[in-house]
């Protein structure tokens, strides 16, 4: 459903990303993994087109990302960081998203299950952290489109939440669509993904399963295993 091909970016004289090359099917949850600066959030906002790429093809559903921008339609993006005007109401916000994308959907089964009606008439800015992930896992779920990309989903979730998003990643899932997620959540990611993307120094040091790269690596947990890897580089480096 998404394939990159020979994926090139600098920043400056930094070379973030260095030939990648990832290709990910629909009904399978794939986490894209690695430190900080190994160019997991440079591959996700280039995908969505935020970030213009130096070289290399990415294409979705067969249509190259370059040559027509509605693939964007059936994407549906939570952010690291949802900066949106603090002085508007939740209501307010959630019609403003479906005015944008032109599509009346239906967010009263989201709204109840994250338990936002006491907060639909509250600004932003009043809102703490946790509630306002709530709102963007609202805005990012409600539209139903067949990819769904989370970039730490599970930041500032109480335990029920947490319980709620792991239950609406499955049904996602089970209805066919595709899901890349980043988390530094190491015990969200093994318990959710099919398959580990791990990102090192803008290159792709490994793509398969979790049993796969703990055989790969000789240990029998994803964290001992990221380390083992890290430090493996660190000693090649």
């Amino acid at each position: 459903m998404i394939e990159i091909k020979d994926l090139h970016k600098k920043f400056g004289k930094q070379e973030v990303l260095k030939g990648v090359n990832i290709s990910v099917e629909q009904g399978k949850i794939y986490a894209v993994l690695g430190p900080n600066g190994s160019g997991k959030t440079t591959i996700i906002k280039t995908i969505l087109g935020m970030v213009i790429k130096d070289k290399g093809s990415i294409s979705v559903n067969g249509i190259d990302i370059e040559k027509n921008a509605s693939y964007r339609n059936d994407i549906d993006y939570l952010p690291q960081i949802a900066n949106f005007p603090g002085n508007l109401k939740v209501h307010e916000l959630i019609k403003m998203i479906k005015d944008i994308r032109g599509n009346d959907a239906d967010e009263t089964p989201l709204i109840e299950l994250f338990g936002l009606q006491p907060f639909l008439k509250k600004k932003l800015n009043n809102l703490s952290g946790g509630t306002k992930q709530k709102v963007n896992l609202v805005l990012t779920f409600m539209f139903d489109s067949p990819i769904v990309i989370l970039d730490e989903p599970t930041s500032g979730l109480d335990p029920v939440a947490m319980l709620h998003l792991k239950n609406l990643i499955r049904e996602t899932k089970a209805k066919g669509k595709l899901i890349l997620i980043t988390s530094h959540i190491i015990s969200f990611v093994e318990e959710m993904a099919d398959e580990i993307i791990f990102l090192l120094e803008g290159t792709i040091y490994y793509k398969g399963t979790l049993e796969g790269l703990n055989e790969k690596t000789e240990e029998t947990s994803l964290e001992r295993a990221m380390a083992k890897l890290l430090t493996a580089n660190k000693s090649v480096a």
